[in-house]
């Protein structure tokens, strides 16, 4: 339990400070018979802090709990 708080806490600031990322996938563009064109897609993936900073708090309890026993 004492290693699962540790591990909630130190994802709960990562993703406090890194808030999103973004990825590349191919998308075609053009296709004509053996003439194919594509593009880099960027994707991105974001989430609020709000997030990270409750899995800290969730990491503090489970931490917390185990001591506690």
């Amino acid at each position: 339990m004492k290693a699962t708080g540790i591990v909630l806490i130190v994802i709960g600031i990562i993703l406090t400070i890194v808030t999103s990322f973004k990825f590349f996938t191919k998308e075609k563009v053009i296709d004509i018979g053996a003439l194919e064109v594509t593009a880099d897609k960027p994707n991105y993936v974001s989430w609020s802090p709000i997030l990270g900073i409750v899995i800290i708090v969730v990491g503090g309890v489970v931490l917390w709990q185990a001591k506690k026993q």
